[in-house]
């Protein structure tokens, strides 16, 4: 695994020297700030979704929550003046909510995460967008919530604060996976489920937690998201953001078949597609290209996991024949 993070490393190094040797202003302090607030941005709910798919699971209702709580989020304090710390508090609450059920909904009545997820896609961004009659929520002129603004889109000596943020989950987070009896589980459930029920883990509230973690690493970045953009249209906000998550992960060394990947590694994996993102815009790339940039970064990562999965299995072969 250090392996793979090391080799995400130099590829990020190079092409982050060819953007710079191509066009100098990929290195400018407002360039450079601005993709490490989008890799925070993006990093949250990426750390997020590495809990579900190190389970074999998979997490595609983040963009449709990111929307639905960032519209909840602004009218509980815009429209019904309630104080932004409730707010906060109210939609973590909400986050870890939607995680719950989902889980619930997987372990219990035994249903595949792929249904279960696309479903909440669907009813999210419904919700949604009943909930505001299709119209764009924001802060009108003049409405300010100082505090608040300065902990999620304010700067450290430049640093800004949601890639801070995005650190902080980051290392709380690889202590959760890499150095406690938890992460051990994750890491068992998500190789062979059946045989880490039989060894005694609790199989179900494993990976009921994993979707929890991720519900609420999403709300996070909602409340993020929410403060950066001011404004939300429910039909179009975090569309698309859950195949970021999933092509960070991939990158990362998370495997869709769950059971392998790094926290280093997704973080690392978000880097490398927001520096990819800031290659199609500065190069004057067509926008509309994006998605096939993204698509083609999950196919190749999920080809480069299946060849050296098959690698793998050649040398073990190969060992118990010797």
């Amino acid at each position: 695994m250090i392996k793979k993070d090391i080799g995400l490393l130099i590829l990020i190094l190079v092409v982050g020297t060819v953007v710079a040797l191509i066009n100098p202003l990929f290195l400018s302090p407002i360039n450079l700030g601005n993709t490490a607030n989008l890799v925070g941005l993006f990093g949250l709910f990426a750390i997020g979704q590495a809990f579900v798919i190190i389970t074999g699971g998979i997490e595609l209702s983040v963009g449709s929550i990111i929307a639905l709580l960032g519209v909840l989020f602004v009218d509980l304090m815009v429209t019904h003046e309630m104080a932004w710390p409730v707010a906060l508090l109210l939609m973590l609450v909400l986050g870890m909510l939607f995680g719950l059920i989902h889980g619930m909904l997987i372990t219990r009545m035994n249903l595949q995460p792929f249904i279960v997820t696309l479903c909440g896609l669907l009813i999210y961004r419904g919700v949604a967008r009943f909930y505001t009659a299709d119209a764009t929520a924001g802060f009108g002129f003049g409405v300010s919530f100082p505090t608040l603004e300065w902990l999620t889109t304010g700067r450290l000596y430049g640093v800004p604060h949601a890639f801070i943020a995005m650190l902080v989950v980051a290392a709380i987070m690889w202590v959760v996976l890499h150095r406690s009896v938890f992460g051990r589980y994750l890491y068992a459930v998500g190789k062979n489920e059946e045989a880490a029920r039989y060894s005694g883990i609790p199989t179900k509230q494993v990976i009921v937690a994993a979707y929890v973690i991720c519900g609420l690493l999403t709300a996070i970045s909602a409340i993020f998201f929410a403060m950066y953009t001011r404004s939300i249209s429910p039909s179009s906000h975090g569309n698309f953001y859950e195949l970021y998550a999933i092509a960070a992960a991939v990158l990362g060394g998370f495997s869709l078949r769950g059971g392998e990947g790094s926290i280093v590694g997704v973080v690392l994996g978000a880097i490398l597609l927001q520096v990819l993102q800031n290659l199609v815009n500065l190069l004057g790339i067509p926008s509309s290209l994006n998605f096939a940039v993204m698509g083609s970064v999950i196919l190749i990562g999920v080809l480069a996991d299946t060849q050296f999965a098959a690698y793998r299995k050649r040398r073990a072969a190969k060992r118990s024949v010797g």
